[in-house]
């Protein structure tokens, strides 16, 4: 497979080089033709060097007629809808090129394989030969060019095909950062605001909670920029974000996490993140009371499940304050994994709870 694609690689690289092999490849399947296939009915019994030289003449034409329809014809007048001139010039061309490949074969050919004395024929006869001109040459020389077109459109199809998956994948790649610069933002906005409440009641804790703050920003600024993350590493993340909530809220606030990992695997940075701190800034941060969150994590079986529920005051109006922190996360998921996830949302008048489940 690597060898294949090194291959591919390389003739796309070097052109001139694809064009020679592919001609040569003709060629020489040309010359075993004439003289394996066609040797009998020959009247004048040629060999290889006879053949060579009919060849030669031949094959100079066939080279020019291709690149006249797949570089000239087919650009200037067939994709811009000229199909009348198209056929105008296609059917001039051949026919004076039918001619050329005629004149190389009497003036050039026939001299240098037959010894015996023959008649040439005027180039002014050639012209007016249609007929064996239409019949013989003119197949003759469509035959090659037509496998060059079609060689020629095939591979444009496939680089067409690899120029769109790629920037699809760009694309994709784009609306991921966009999305994560929505979601940092988000969360550094919220996080500063509980330094803030706790520097203007002078407390204690604002250092702690700095340096806090200063762990979790290494991470998400330094190590969050790959598609996927150890779990480990998220999981890490959301406990040092919880330590810093807990500064915030003392002993009102009750926080649980449970995890059951047996298989390790990999999950979108700051996806987990994310659900936690709107859990939070909707739950906790909007509750007077004894707020509590409770996060589970599950990892086995090829499947991931992360739940969190969190208490919501029976005071608080949601006003769709969720939408859009939730609906960045969607929109990253189904960059990520398509249809291979699943995100259920279910809010009742003191819970709000949601459940990812991702599987390989």
């Amino acid at each position: 497979m690597e060898i294949t694609s090194k291959t591919v690689a390389f003739f796309r690289k070097h052109r001139v080089i694809k064009h020679i092999l592919f001609w040569a490849i003709l060629f020489i399947s040309s010359i075993f033709q004439d003289l394996i296939i066609l040797n009998d009915q020959n009247p004048y019994n040629t060999g290889i060097k006879e053949e060579l030289i009919y060849n030669s003449c031949g094959f100079f034409v066939k080279i020019i007629a291709s690149y006249f329809i797949v570089y000239f014809l087919i650009p200037r007048y067939v994709k811009t809808k000229k199909y009348v001139l198209a056929i105008l010039i296609f059917s001039i061309g051949i026919y004076l090129l039918a001619v050329v490949s005629r004149i190389l074969i009497v003036y050039v050919a026939e001299p240098l394989t037959i010894t015996q004395p023959f008649r040439q024929e005027s180039i002014l006869e050639i012209f007016g030969h249609y007929a064996w001109l239409l019949k013989k040459y003119i197949p003759n020389i469509l035959f090659p060019s037509f496998i060059f077109v079609a060689v020629k459109f095939f591979l444009n199809e496939e680089k067409e095909k690899e120029k769109k998956l790629k920037l699809a994948k760009e694309k994709a790649e784009i609306e991921l950062k966009t999305l994560k610069g929505q979601l940092n933002p988000h969360f550094l906005f919220n996080t500063l605001n509980n330094i803030y409440s706790l520097s203007i009641d002078n407390s204690p804790k604002t250092s702690t909670s700095i340096a806090k703050l200063s762990e979790i920003l290494d991470q998400v600024l330094y190590k969050s920029d790959s598609k996927l993350v150890p779990l480990q590493n998220e999981l890490t993340l959301i406990e040092n974000y919880i330590e810093l909530e807990k500064l915030r809220y003392d002993e009102r606030l009750k926080v649980s996490v449970n995890s059951n990992i047996i298989e390790e695997t990999n999950v979108p940075p700051l996806i987990l993140l994310s659900l936690v701190e709107n859990a939070f800034k909707h739950g906790a941060g909007e509750d007077d009371g004894s707020p509590s969150v409770e996060i589970s994590v599950e990892s086995f079986d090829e499947k991931l499940t992360f739940c969190i529920q969190n208490s919501v005051s029976k005071y608080y109006q949601n006003q769709h304050k969720k939408a859009i922190g939730l609906l960045n996360i969607r929109k990253q998921l189904d960059l990520i994994y398509e249809n291979n996830y699943n995100l259920d949302i279910e809010q009742t008048s003191n819970e709000f709870t949601v459940t990812l489940t991702i599987t390989k």
